[in-house]
């Protein structure tokens, strides 16, 4: 049976990209992006809009050059695939996240800039979500 893992974003940061090593010293950067949703009539006439929020992981080089060039509020087109990861947290407590690996990430003109202070560290949505370990976590 065939099967397809493939996600194509396009929308802006929402913090500045994070920049760890695996152990064996591979760069990672991850960061989050909003995407609008388009816009549609519901049954009682009312205009709906809505954002979605995505976190995105990148590898190697393309890491690097996300953390050093990218902010928040920067545009990007991702594209990539879906990776669902698992794990137990020290009190025993299963959590999961799925992100989007991305495969190529594309600067695009700024959304907006922003007044704020970048958030010291990313948190994905209030989970502690454990590094990523060496090379079998891989998309390639």
């Amino acid at each position: 049976m065939a099967s397809i893992n493939r996600v194509i974003l396009v929308g802006n940061l929402t913090r500045d990209p994070e920049l760890k090593f695996t152990p064996a010293g591979k760069p990672v950067a991850t960061f989050g992006i909003a995407v609008n949703r388009v816009p549609y009539t519901n049954d009682q006439g009312e205009r709906v809009e809505g954002v979605d929020f995505f976190t995105v992981v990148v590898y190697d080089r393309q890491a690097e050059t996300t953390h050093q060039y990218l902010r928040k509020g920067s545009g990007v087109a991702v594209d990539g695939k879906l990776r669902y990861r698992s794990w137990q947290t020290d009190d025993g407590q299963k959590r999961s996240v799925v992100e989007v690996v991305a495969q190529n990430v594309q600067f695009l003109p700024r959304g907006g800039e922003s007044s704020q202070a970048p958030p010291a560290q990313s948190d994905y949505a209030g989970i502690d979500v454990p590094p990523i370990e060496g090379g079998e976590d891989y998309p390639w």
